[in-house]
């Protein structure tokens, strides 16, 4: 069994702390349907945010889930790079895995499928 990295990123309307909150639920989710991972199967998960999102810590939202206050949770900011995608979220779940790279399905939700137009469209939920 080998380590992979899925990947996922998804944008609020607004830097408030319920939004943010909400947008990581529904991302974790999607990509847990989409991989049909369990939280055991997680190695860790790293999420950045934009830095115009300031309201609230990411990662709270997945430490309040049933089952998964034992996965390693680590925030962080992204630069500050003129012109990127504004109030953007982002994560890279280490997962432990017998899949092939080809199996595993990366999301991108909302505003963030212009950053992997190309992996975005393979997905079976996109918006």
């Amino acid at each position: 069994m080998g380590v992979r990295g899925i990947r996922g990123a998804t944008t609020v309307p607004r830097n408030e702390p319920e939004e943010i909150r909400s947008a990581v639920r529904e991302l974790i989710f999607a990509i847990v349907q989409e991989n049909d991972l369990k939280p055991d199967e997680i190695a860790s998960i790293t999420i950045t945010s934009t830095p115009d999102l300031n309201a609230a810590y990411p990662a709270s939202a997945i430490r309040t889930l049933p089952n998964w206050e034992l996965v390693p949770i680590i925030g962080a900011c992204e630069l500050d790079v003129p012109g990127s995608l504004p109030r953007c979220i982002r994560l890279m779940i280490l997962v432990n895995t017998d899949k092939s790279p080809q199996e595993i399905r990366h999301v991108y939700l909302n505003e963030a499928i212009s950053l992997r137009p190309d992996l975005a469209e393979k997905n079976v939920i996109d918006k």
